[in-house]
């Protein structure tokens, strides 16, 4: 079964929780047993799994990739958009993940949660697809 949605986002930089929406996919299906495969079709944006119940760690991990990939560093795409950093991050956060699904209920941890990172933003429409297998 496949699914898109959408969000907005409205900041440069930021973690938006998507496990609920995720979940109620999931829920709708019908679906007992299989993989959730959940993918972000954007060159500046990526997806996690990470703990979101404490909001320090959204802007921990912002923090720390900043470090990694400072903004406007002397990238040579920066000449084209200025968002170079935005594609660095996305390659090392990653576009996809899978889950696992038993019993119509996505295999997660206690403070494991499904969440968009936007690294190029403000953005409207960023699509999100979720594939049940």
């Amino acid at each position: 079964m496949y699914t898109e949605f959408f969000i907005n986002t409205h900041s440069e930089e930021e973690i938006i929780d998507l496990t609920d929406e995720v979940e109620e996919i999931v829920k709708k299906s019908g679906k007992k047993d299989g993989i959730v495969h959940i993918y972000v079709p954007h060159a500046t944006a990526g997806i996690i799994l990470n703990e979101s119940a404490d909001p320090n760690i959204k802007t921990d991990f912002l923090k720390a990739l900043e470090k990694i990939v400072p903004k406007h560093a002397g990238y040579l795409h920066d000449r084209i958009d200025g968002n170079g950093a935005a594609h660095i991050k996305s390659s090392i956060v990653g576009s996809s993940i899978t889950l696992p699904l038993k019993d119509g209920k996505l295999i997660i941890g206690t403070w494991q949660s499904i969440m968009f990172c936007e690294f190029d933003g403000p953005r409207r429409n960023r699509k999100i697809i979720v594939q049940i297998i």
